[in-house]
């Protein structure tokens, strides 16, 4: 439990350099992150001032919560979250009070009019995300579990995988094989695609069945203990034609060079240029048309971002997806994924236990 007082501290830290005196908190992992709450967006609200907490959820958690919350946050039940979470930010003495920029419009405007004038209410893009971006080591251990599942079920998935089955069987297959290892849930619907529809970025699953001479990239991410894997390998069943063996060498070689480079201190577009300046070297450029990578964690999608567009600096306690691809239009594509977690001397691979070498399925 030390670790989220630890959070909020830090989250008390930030609201002080930014001038306010306290932050109503809706965002259900954002709450997660802070109290350990496993409810979502709309089962309850934080309140953080410099000095205190609360938590206001129902009745639906009281038993499981009463005497879980970290120390220092109070707990009230009710179902008037918002009336209750206005008392305690008057109650805390805060006059400056900061709100999540993605929060639900009707559930600002509610806290707008509840709230006393002489408070005022801004939003604050990103203050809690940028302090999950930094994973602690009771987020790494987690993500390495979600890891660990997803590279048991996937290496399972190959002895089993055939010609013949659709795209649709091998995502539900893969689905089961990970609640197997320990996921609870996917963090999104299982991408498998096959033959020229491997060359759609995010291709859904479909009832198409897999043919000798496809490629087929499968794209999945899993939650083990509230935080996600993220992870794609492309295969091929049987013989597939040279170029698409041509493209997929190329994105190995991106992949590879992308997270040997990765360590504390470089800007993401430095780590972004890596991939995609190789790639555009071997002539493919216009056909990587995604940025190299994101962060994951309670989400499937965090900062930081690698992107030509993006000049955040790589920190140690990140963990980055690492994702070139590359989509010939009619023809296939490929796309490797690892989950990479940024150390304070470089980066570990939690992704390493699935083969990065071209798996030829021949049955």
């Amino acid at each position: 439990m030390a670790f989220y007082e630890k959070r909020i501290a830090k989250l008390q830290k930030l609201l002080k350099q930014l001038d306010l005196q306290g932050m109503v908190i809706t965002n259900g992992s954002n709450m997660r992150y802070l109290t350990g709450f496993t409810g979502g967006t709309g089962d309850g609200v934080l309140v953080v001032s410099l000095a205190d907490a609360a938590f206001i959820t129902d009745a639906r958690y009281e038993n499981e919560y009463v005497n879980a919350l970290p120390e220092g946050v109070s707990l009230s039940v009710t179902r008037a979250y918002y009336q209750v979470a206005v008392e305690k930010v008057v109650a805390f003495g805060i006059k400056k009070l900061g709100f999540e920029a993605d929060m639900a419009y009707g559930t600002y405007e509610l806290l707008d009019d509840l709230l006393p004038a002489d408070i005022s209410f801004d939003a604050v893009p990103g203050a809690v995300e940028a302090l999950r971006e930094i994973k602690d080591e009771a987020e790494a251990d987690a993500l390495r579990k979600a890891a660990e599942a997803s590279t048991k079920a996937f290496n399972e998935l190959m002895t089993e995988i055939k010609v013949g089955m659709t795209e649709r069987e091998v995502a539900n297959r893969l689905d089961a094989l990970q609640k197997k290892y320990g996921a609870d849930k996917p963090s999104f619907d299982t991408i498998v695609a096959s033959g020229v529809r491997s060359s759609m970025a995010h291709g859904t699953a479909t009832d198409k069945k897999l043919e000798k001479g496809d490629l087929v990239t499968i794209d999945f991410g899993y939650y083990v203990d509230g935080y996600t894997s993220d992870v794609t390998r492309t295969i091929a069943m049987g013989e597939v034609a040279p170029e698409l063996k041509k493209i997929y060498e190329v994105v190995k070689q991106a992949n590879e060079d992308t997270i040997d480079v990765i360590k504390p201190g470089l800007s993401t577009e430095e780590v972004d240029r890596v991939a995609r300046d190789y790639i555009t070297g071997e002539g493919f450029g216009d056909d990587f048309n995604h940025g190299t990578g994101h962060g994951a964690g309670l989400d499937i999608h965090e900062g930081p971002i690698l992107s030509v567009h993006s000049s955040d600096e790589v920190q140690a306690g990140n963990l980055l997806t690492v994702e070139p691809g590359i989509y010939l239009a009619g023809k296939g594509g490929v796309r490797i994924e690892d989950d990479v977690l940024v150390t304070e001397k470089g980066h570990e691979v939690l992704t390493a236990g699935i083969p990065k070498d071209l798996l030829v399925i021949d049955r």
